[in-house]
């Protein structure tokens, strides 16, 4: 398992990785990141590790930069997860497309805010690639987020970092189920949705049972 003793995973993102964690499920949501903390937590208890949730829903990478100092730089994270990037893709879709970020500003900023982290910080970093529920890969949300999550994975090889393929977890899936069975909107995931999430998570992070 990649995490050592005592060190500090932040995961910062939308709504997937916020789940409620600023309301009804505080502090750490009732998704994906409760559920990696809660496996962690109980398979090695003996690390002391620190999970924070720094996830807000409806957020972009121009959001992730407003507050990139307060929630990233000052936590001091010894491990940072990154999963951002679909509200980017879709609002090209929902007749908002002021609120959307082209995929080469999508880049740009979030090499900056990577950069910025690795260099204040020397944190390690885990990027979530941004996905779809939606098997048609002509699909076009589909086919925009396929190059959403290339860049994702791009900026992975060039930071060194731990790449969680969301998108591959949800494709072996889809010819046995429908993507209603993990969410209604093809997006925000019900709870076994997040714990496939979750199960890609462990996957990357090298987690033995």
């Amino acid at each position: 398992m990649l995490f050592q003793p005592k060190q500090k995973i932040v995961f910062i993102g939308d709504s997937i990785t916020d789940s409620d964690r600023q309301t009804t499920a505080a502090p750490y949501g009732n998704g994906y990141v409760s559920m990696v903390r809660n496996f962690l937590l109980a398979r090695y208890p003996e690390r002391d590790l620190n999970v924070v949730n720094k996830g807000i829903g409806g957020n972009t990478v121009r959001d992730l930069e407003k507050r990139w100092e307060q929630d990233v730089i000052a936590e001091k994270p010894n491990w940072l997860s990154v999963c951002i990037g679909i509200n980017d893709a879709w609002r090209h879709f929902e007749g908002n497309t002021g609120e959307a970020v082209p995929v080469e500003e999508y880049r740009t900023t979030l090499h900056r805010l990577l950069k910025r982290a690795k260099e204040a910080t020397g944190t390690r970093i885990i990027l979530a690639e941004p996905y779809i529920i939606e098997p048609n890969h002509n699909d076009p949300m589909r086919r925009l987020m396929e190059v959403y999550a290339a860049t994702m994975s791009g900026l992975a090889q060039e930071f060194g970092a731990v790449v969680v393929h969301t998108q591959a977890a949800f494709d072996e899936t889809l010819s046995h189920v429908s993507s209603s069975y993990w969410a209604a909107d093809r997006i925000h995931p019900n709870s076994p949705g997040h714990a496939l999430i979750a199960l890609a998570f462990l996957r990357a992070l090298e987690f033995a049972l």
